[in-house]
């Protein structure tokens, strides 16, 4: 079973807190200069029995003409696949109402592929999906971050806490249980 969702961080950093002497407020100072975003798609994927994976794409938009700012159908097909791929066998994906998953050319995909099942989730409910603990345990890191280097600069420093994420079952577990859902199937 594999959560999916999508979050973006701009070159604007999340507020967060930190400490200093008393008396001194901190100050970190942020240019604003630029339209640079780093788009993430996300899949939390749970198997009884198996370690917790966290698979994710990235997408760096620089702010340039015909540039792409987000994930689209076709980016979302070929994340599905990689991850059919890595997991080697049949996927169920949980995911929101975005555009780019209900709409008819992704729902013929679903069709066409057998290994292929989804589920949707209401509306708004943040909180049934472990992946939206991903993005805020992301931000948090992110929190006070003044990028010097650009967009590139904040997608390598993305990158690189994901891949971090990934290698910490322990914690991507503890993300899950913070949604209260119950994934184990009942006893006969």
């Amino acid at each position: 079973m594999c959560f999916v969702d999508e979050s973006g961080q701009s070159l604007r950093p999340p507020k967060g807190r930190t400490w200093t002497r008393r008396g001194q407020t901190p100050i970190v100072t942020v240019s604003g200069k630029g339209s640079g975003r780093v788009s993430v798609a996300g899949l939390v994927c749970i198997k009884p029995g198996r370690r917790t994976r966290l698979i994710y794409r990235t997408i760096t938009y620089h702010g340039r003409k015909n540039e792409q700012k987000g994930f689209g159908v076709r980016d979302f097909k070929l994340l599905l696949q990689a991850a059919h791929q890595q997991l080697r066998g049949p996927l169920v994906i949980v995911w929101d109402n975005l555009p780019a998953h209900v709409c008819a050319e992704m729902g013929t995909f679903i069709d066409e592929h057998d290994w292929l099942t989804v589920f949707r989730l209401p509306g708004y409910a943040p909180e049934l999906n472990p992946t939206e603990g991903i993005w805020a345990n992301l931000k948090k890191h992110l929190a006070n971050l003044a990028v010097r280097g650009g967009v590139d600069h904040l997608a390598a420093v993305i990158k690189h806490h994901l891949k971090r994420l990934q290698y910490r079952p322990d914690l991507l577990d503890a993300i899950i249980a913070q949604t209260k859902l119950i994934l184990e199937p009942e006893p006969p």
